[in-house]
């Protein structure tokens, strides 16, 4: 089972989705089988590589939203990642473009590193005030996932992946995903937001049943009935 995850580093909600979705997967007795693939979405590609302000301040004069309702919204994103064991600062985010990031993380996929780039991505934007656009950040998070400073450098000196992330996002449009974070199982089932662990587990469970064949378990003779009449 193929489960692709659309998702922003720059955005708490996939976050605290990830956390969740891996509760849920963790007790999927099926979770061998699974493959997960994280996609590329940003929620504004329009964003200057590095933002002169706070989060606070993009959010209020970029979204048009009031102070007070952003600085509602951040105490509330923050409980809730606090509940799943995520530590948000939103004080200390520095907003930077998330393009180059992506394209990190495709980097990483063809070392087998997909995860654990998105893991330090988000948590090292939401909970540690790193600066997820900086060369010098991430040539080091490459060098921590043992990629070659080599390939990370291509990333500023090509367009290397950025096909790639571009691809991410036609097929989020062709989809007709309009916000992340969001799953989808096998091209058959999605899920939009950070859901609750039953919710995802439900899917999950549904998702199985529905996509995988019959087993066969017993080939003896036991009575049934066919086109020509029942078992005598």
């Amino acid at each position: 089972m193929k489960i692709e995850i659309w998702s922003d580093v720059a955005c708490p909600w996939c976050y605290i989705g990830k956390r969740r979705f891996e509760a849920a997967l963790a007790e999927f007795p099926h979770r061998d089988s699974v493959e997960v693939q994280w996609r590329s979405y940003q929620l504004d590609p329009t964003l200057p590589e590095h933002y002169d302000g706070t989060e606070l301040d993009y959010l209020s004069t970029r979204k048009g939203l009031a102070p007070q309702q952003v600085s509602g919204m951040f105490e509330h994103v923050t409980a809730q990642a606090k509940g799943e064991g995520l530590d948000y600062h939103f004080d200390s985010i520095v907003v930077a473009n998330s393009f180059t990031a992506h394209r990190l993380i495709h980097l990483a996929a063809t070392h087998g590193k997909q995860d654990a780039a998105k893991e330090r991505l988000l948590s090292d934007h939401f909970e540690h005030g790193r600066d997820i656009g900086s060369q010098e950040y991430l040539t080091g998070l490459g060098r921590d996932l043992g990629i070659d400073a080599v390939e990370v450098a291509e990333l500023f000196t090509t367009d290397k992946y950025s096909d790639d992330v571009r691809s991410d996002f036609e097929e989020a449009r062709t989809l007709g995903i309009s916000g992340v974070p969001f799953f989808v199982i096998d091209r058959k089932f999605g899920l939009s937001g950070a859901q609750p662990v039953e919710t995802f587990t439900a899917a999950l469970n549904q998702a199985w049943q529905e996509t995988r064949p019959l087993v066969l378990v017993n080939t003896g003779d036991g009575e049934s009935c066919g086109p020509e009449g029942c078992a005598v």
